[in-house]
């Protein structure tokens, strides 16, 4: 079952939010798109298959980049998820959560607070640029899951199974900034690697190329 209560009143008020949520960032040419949603507690299958948003149609390659009033209208009336599409504005790069914090205070220290989602099943989604693979010691880490082309992720405040996905660090604390992939995955690696916030950072132009990301406005 889902731990959320997706009655009808609390699923008017994120319909809201989601539609907000999506109009902004389709304003801003991130490629958002409609995921799928939990139908309620009283179907079977919100209780049996739903677990995690996906596209809510299949054309859905088709509708990125749609005009925000297109988007507005997708979100009218129906709560969808919130997914934006990697691989040609952003790409995101999933960790556990404790690779996650571990990364995070180290971008802290930097002054470098790179976008950053957090999942309720414990998952974090790290924003950057786009690439064109990851380091080595990123791909071969199970635990890592890199979100290119022809991918998707979900934004907040989308629902899960077992909750609601949030930000850690929101795009505007960067200015809507998207950090260099480069400088992420080398803050990954490094914090894969088991360096703190006291470890001096190799040395390469990691604060350089977070500070100049490609702006997402």
């Amino acid at each position: 079952m889902l731990d959320t209560d997706w009655s009808e009143g609390w699923r008017g008020a994120f319909g809201i939010e989601l539609r907000a949520e999506a109009i902004g960032l389709a304003w801003r040419g991130w490629p958002v798109l409609p995921g799928t949603y939990p139908a309620g507690e009283d179907t079977d299958r919100a209780a049996t298959e739903w677990s995690r948003p996906v596209p809510a149609h299949a054309d859905w390659h088709e509708r990125l980049g749609a005009h925000p009033h297109k988007v507005a209208s997708w979100w009218t009336g129906t709560p969808y998820s919130l997914l934006v599409a990697t691989g040609t504005v952003l790409d995101a790069v999933e960790v556990d959560d404790e690779l996650g914090r571990r990364a995070a205070r180290l971008l802290r220290v930097q002054g470098a607070p790179a976008p950053i989602v957090a999942m309720p099943n414990g998952r974090w989604l790290f924003l950057t640029t786009v690439a064109d693979r990851l380091p080595t010691a990123l791909a071969e880490d199970d635990s890592v899951e890199w979100h290119g082309a022809g991918g998707w992720v979900p934004l907040p405040p989308s629902p899960f199974e077992q909750g609601v996905v949030h930000w850690r660090v929101k795009p505007e604390v960067w200015g809507w900034r998207l950090p260099e992939a480069t400088a992420v995955h080398e803050v990954l690696a490094r914090a894969l690697n088991g360096s703190t916030p006291d470890d001096a950072p190799a040395p390469g132009t990691t604060q350089e190329l977070l500070a100049v990301g490609r702006s997402a406005a």
